[in-house]
């Protein structure tokens, strides 16, 4: 079965959200905060975009809450909706890209399923019911979990 956690987006607010989040919950952030200065293709952005959360994870019992804050300047917009997400991690690529057509169908794809340049295979949509989804398939993250 793959594992489902709530992915949030936030206007730069990312960070200080999860800082408040960590200090309810307690735990450490898993990994890094990445930051959308270190992706490739940022040379462009604002310093105050380069400085927001590209992913953010803390763990919270045995799920994870994870977050990441919008780009203004690449034409992204906070609405009530796309603030949330619905995460999901599958056992294997096949599995991904079997969750990602079946539940994309009739939808808005975001991002297609492709290796990232964080290791990862990933994608992102909105469903033919307004729902934003991401499917992420990282063999280290599924066998740690």
């Amino acid at each position: 079965m793959p594992k489902i956690n709530p992915y949030l987006n936030f206007d730069g607010k990312a960070e200080e959200a999860f800082t408040f989040y960590k200090s309810v919950f307690g735990g450490e952030f898993l990994g890094e905060v990445y930051k959308m200065g270190a992706a490739p293709g940022s040379e462009n952005l604002s310093e105050e975009e380069k400085n927001r959360v590209m992913h953010i994870a803390l763990p919270v019992g045995k799920d994870i809450l994870m977050a990441s804050d919008i780009v203004p300047s690449a034409g992204h917009q906070l609405n009530v909706g796309n603030n949330n997400y619905v995460s999901i991690f599958p056992e294997s690529r096949e599995e991904a890209d079997q969750l990602f057509n079946g539940l994309s169908a009739g939808g808005t794809i975001e991002m297609p399923m492709e290796d990232q340049f964080w290791g990862d295979y990933f994608g992102s949509f909105q469903d033919k019911y307004g729902v934003y989804w991401m499917v992420n398939y990282n063999e280290s993250f599924n066998k740690q979990w």
